[in-house]
């Protein structure tokens, strides 16, 4: 199934200034990132407790719509989403990364006391068509994270992590492919960081 643009008219159904790529009346297919889990670390020794504050998305981002850019404007697919909203699929991958690492990220509500608090912001979750519609788009993957102190509340490190990942075909099964890759990435690297940063027990 080939992303093709259509003719943008007067009638075209808005989401936010979104427009859609394929026909309204095809049916929708659900896709899901599907992220492997990592191998353990070397140690199972906990160096330490992180927790995990809430994920902020952009608008778009956070919804089920699978969002492309052409240029500078912001499309989503119309017959595929996916499974669940984008932002909970990313928590759900971020919590599998670090089971590969020493730190144990833990949420509200856990009774281990955490020795810092980890922001996430992504601001890039996209297909980015970089050469036009009839070539493979570029997803890219963009988050900020931060780590905060628990007594002090000040932060102690902050860095941002950009992941390209070219999709190897215009087809919606090879872009979700390139999302999982972009995706397992990024959190990847996050959770090495925050292994890196947080201070050891």
């Amino acid at each position: 199934m080939i992303i093709r643009a259509l003719t943008i008219t007067a009638a075209a159904i808005a989401l936010s200034g979104c427009i859609s790529l394929f026909p309204k009346a095809e049916p929708v297919t659900l896709y899901k990132l599907t992220i492997a889990p990592p191998p353990p670390p070397a140690s199972s020794t906990t160096t330490s407790v992180v927790l995990r504050g809430p994920t902020a998305f952009t608008r778009i981002g956070s919804s089920d719509r699978i969002v492309t850019m052409i240029g500078a404007e912001t499309a989503t697919v119309a017959a595929a989403r996916w499974a669940a909203p984008a932002n909970v699929m990313f928590d759900e991958a971020l919590v599998t990364a670090f089971d590969g690492v020493s730190s144990r990220l833990i949420t509200r509500g856990d009774v281990a006391p955490a020795d810092q608090i980890l922001r996430v912001e992504v601001r890039s979750f996209e297909a980015r068509y970089v050469n036009g519609l009839e070539s493979a788009p570029t997803i890219v993957v963009e988050a900020r994270a931060s780590l905060i102190g628990v007594r002090d509340r000040t932060q102690s490190g902050a860095r941002t992590f950009h992941v390209e990942q070219p999709a190897s075909d215009n087809r919606v099964s090879a872009i979700v492919d390139a999302f999982n890759a972009a995706t397992t990435k990024a959190t990847t690297d996050i959770a090495k960081w925050t292994e890196s940063q947080a201070p050891r027990r």
